[in-house]
């Protein structure tokens, strides 16, 4: 038996326009991107979604809000003590990590709904590089249209839709003019 075949999906961004597009062979939709749009250097706290083609490693869910999604990629459920790491002199830096946890980091167990789908892509994790971007992730979309802190975000029935559709060798290419 075999599973979903591999997906790529490009953002079309415009500069520093926080909107944009998702497309895929499946369809296409609305989404939104780091305060101050896309860049190809990206910098740890600089509000921009990062240029390049990502792979998709991996789905977290919240198992008290959301069922275990069906899809070809790796599927974990969050838990209250998940983090990761944004600290860029800590060794663990763009990595998942347990809370408490010393260094700065992003609490995955969010209240707004933000995370309760993601897909991790693998931006800046092969290798690490301090500074250059953590927690880079495709996620479920503010309901009042607020851009990210340099994700791409999108409705959760297009994120749920995508994550069905998704398989190992998935890549999210993101595009900016």
């Amino acid at each position: 038996m075999t599973g979903p075949a591999a997906l790529c999906l490009t953002v079309t961004a415009n500069g520093d326009d926080p909107r944009g597009r998702l497309d895929w062979s499946g369809g296409s939709a609305a989404c939104l991107l780091g305060r101050t749009g896309a860049a190809v250097a990206k910098r740890e706290g600089d509000g921009r979604t990062p240029v390049g083609v990502w792979p998709l490693r991996r789905v977290l869910y919240r198992p008290d809000r959301l069922s275990a999604p069906p899809s070809g990629l790796p599927v974990d459920a969050l838990d209250p003590a998940d983090g990761w790491c944004d600290d860029p002199d800590h060794p663990d830096y763009n990595r998942p990590v347990r809370l408490p946890f010393p260094a700065g980091h992003e609490r995955m167990w969010r209240d707004d709904g933000l995370y309760d789908l993601v897909v991790v892509l693998g931006h800046n994790d092969d290798p690490v590089v301090a500074g250059a971007g953590s927690a880079v992730f495709l996620h479920v979309a503010d309901l009042d249209g607020r851009p990210t802190a340099g994700c791409v975000a999108v409705a959760l029935d297009v994120l749920r839709t995508i994550v069905a559709a998704a398989g190992l060798g998935s890549v999210l290419d993101i595009r900016s003019d």
